[in-house]
């Protein structure tokens, strides 16, 4: 079925259409939800459109997510649209590629090995619960946006060793700069990208400082706290460390992959078990189940295999991310069809976990299907990927599902909410999933 062929020119380009001149089909990719659904009715599972100024061949399903994975550095290489490229900067491990981004990636790794992600468990349980105490203090609230302030401060104070109300300007800046990712590439000042570009500059600033204030400070148990303190002291295969520069780039990347699909992930969290009380219930039990007085430990976490299913499957059921793109390198064919150089090549997350030949009934909410008994994402490999695969795969998954897993034990452990009644709960899909409303609750402790 997949192959590479000397003959691909005569082989048929996908089925498809690029819609307007020079701006394609990039409207409606951005603003319709079932962009996709309808094209996949109409031309199956590998079709051709035209977004973000390029010819573009989006590809459903766990064989495709397969080809486009294996085939990286050879076939494809990653790709961005242009303000998220430029807004992450060339030194980001998101742009890298080939063996620059390989070394780097070793390099990075090193802040998110179990030995550093049992360091940083104490301090999210304490900022989770500093947390959960204000919204009970609030008792009625819109959550997205709190939300959103939380995993900001986890990520400033475990990836950057910062804490956020010391410089309350830090959030502002970094907003303005995500305001920007996914927008027009128009450099005006009074443009989102054109925003977005002067906090990159302010927040790099920030970072910079950061970094030499910490360069200054004698090495310690404790300046290995956080990933900065792991990436000032790390060197690669070649004893080099990472550049005040680079460092820049990648501390930001990883504030940005910290922050924005963890926010999305957990509201989701909320407002599924709020949408569905017998699977909230059952969580509940669980943690009634698990003996732990005093403060949550890794031990705690490692009991809780039901939380496991229910995060899994929320992650099923609105990824955060729903794609992911690459540059097509080399002209190469998929299921007869040519994938030609130069165009760019989206495969799907969400469209492969609503493959119903593997997940059974798979618009239900329905965790058990991750359980030992049913395991349905084992049918076939790369049908599960939330987290993308191959050598590109998020390099933070451990550092995002530690910090969801948190989060929702206290959650269920001592807190109810409600969902408001009128509120607009469909999802604005851009940048990620997150209810249209912000998700308003009323939040009491139990």
């Amino acid at each position: 079925m997949v192959s590479i062929s000397k003959d691909n020119n005569q082989l048929p380009l996908p089925p498809g259409n690029f819609g307007l001149p020079i701006i394609g089909e990039t409207i409606s990719f951005l603003t319709d939800r079932n962009f996709a659904n309808k094209r996949q009715k109409k031309y199956g599972n590998v079709f051709k459109t035209n977004i973000f100024g390029s010819p573009t061949i989006m590809m459903i399903g766990a064989d495709a997510n397969r080809f486009v994975f294996s085939g990286e550095n050879q076939n494809f290489i990653i790709q961005w649209p242009k303000t998220v490229s430029e807004l992450l900067g060339p030194a980001s491990l998101a742009t890298q590629t080939g063996s620059i981004h390989q070394t780097r990636r070793k390099l990075l790794a090193q802040a998110f090995l179990p030995r550093a992600l049992a360091s940083y468990t104490p301090t999210m349980v304490e900022i989770t619960n500093s947390y959960l105490q204000k919204w009970v203090n609030l008792g009625q609230l819109t959550w997205y946006p709190e939300i959103r302030q939380y995993t900001f401060d986890v990520a400033c104070k475990l990836l950057v060793g910062t804490d956020t109300t010391n410089d309350p300007h830090f959030a502002e800046l970094f907003e303005e700069w995500c305001q920007g990712l996914f927008t027009l590439p128009i450099r005006l000042p009074w443009t989102k990208f054109g925003k977005a570009l002067k906090s990159r500059e302010l927040l790099l600033a920030k970072i910079e400082n950061i970094i030499l204030q910490r360069q200054k400070q004698p090495i310690s148990e404790n300046s290995e706290k956080d990933a900065l303190g792991l990436l000032l002291n790390a060197k690669d295969e070649d004893g080099n460390s990472l550049s005040v520069n680079e460092l820049k780039d990648q501390i930001l990347t990883l504030l940005f992959a910290g922050h924005e699909t963890l926010t999305s992930a957990m509201s989701s969290f909320c407002l599924l078990l709020a949408q569905n009380p017998d699977i909230l219930a059952a969580a509940r039990t669980e943690q009634q189940q698990i003996n732990s007085t005093g403060e949550l430990t890794s031990e705690h976490l490692k009991q809780m295999t039901y939380l496991d299913q229910i995060l899994k499957e929320v992650l099923r059921v609105i990824p955060p991310v729903g794609g992911g793109f690459r540059s097509v390198t080399k002209t190469c064919e998929f299921n007869r069809y040519s994938i030609p150089q130069g165009w760019s090549v989206l495969y799907q997350i969400g469209k492969t976990h609503q493959d119903e030949t593997i997940y059974k009934n798979s618009q239900t909410f329905d965790p058990a299907r991750f359980s030992v008994e049913r395991n349905e994402e084992k049918s076939k490999p790369f049908s599960y990927v939330t987290f993308g695969g191959g050598m590109r795969e998020c390099l933070g998954k451990e550092f995002a599902k530690l910090e969801m897993k948190i989060f929702a034990a206290l959650l269920l452990r001592g807190y109810e909410w409600e969902l408001v009644p009128g509120q607009n709960l469909d999802l604005k899909m851009t940048p990620t999933p997150q209810p249209s409303d912000g998700l308003k609750v009323f939040f009491r402790s139990i």
